[in-house]
């Protein structure tokens, strides 16, 4: 129960604040955007705690290139099959089929060094709440 609501926390929070980042980006967003960045910050959270160890920019890395395969996925999905034309990179340089491109590539990377602060921050929150409550206690938030 504890670790549904952590996730719940991580990917609510994640999607609210891609969300006003877009608005803030670009002037607006979609709210496929919104379920996407939430997904976005939970597959960082569950890289933090799998990767624990490794260094934050390696950490930065592997989460932006999975961000970008999940952006090329959900473009793929809502621009060119659906057709909703929520955004397109045919104009940057090196995109592919105009959904993702190494420029976004690098915000995503950039992004990551707050995207896991955050992650660590709740992680230490939700560890030091169920280790104060004992019915939700779960030895795996001593992990990560």
């Amino acid at each position: 129960m504890a670790k549904t609501r952590e996730y719940a926390f991580v990917y609510l929070f994640g999607g609210i604040m891609y969300g006003l980042m877009e608005v803030i980006w670009r002037g607006h967003t979609h709210w496929t955007m919104t379920l996407t960045g939430g997904t976005a910050l939970l597959i960082l959270y569950i890289i933090n705690i799998k990767m624990s160890n490794c260094n934050i920019f390696l950490k930065c890395l592997i989460g932006a290139s999975a961000i970008t395969l999940l952006e090329f996925t959900v473009g793929v999905i809502i621009n060119i099959i659906l057709k909703w034309n929520v955004w397109d990179y045919s104009n940057r340089p090196l995109n592919i089929l105009g959904q993702v491109c190494p420029l976004f590539f690098f915000f995503w990377y950039l992004l990551c060094f707050p995207g896991f602060t955050i992650c660590r921050l709740v992680k230490k929150e939700n560890r030091n709440r169920c280790r104060n409550n004992p019915v939700f206690y779960n030895e795996s938030f001593s992990k990560g």
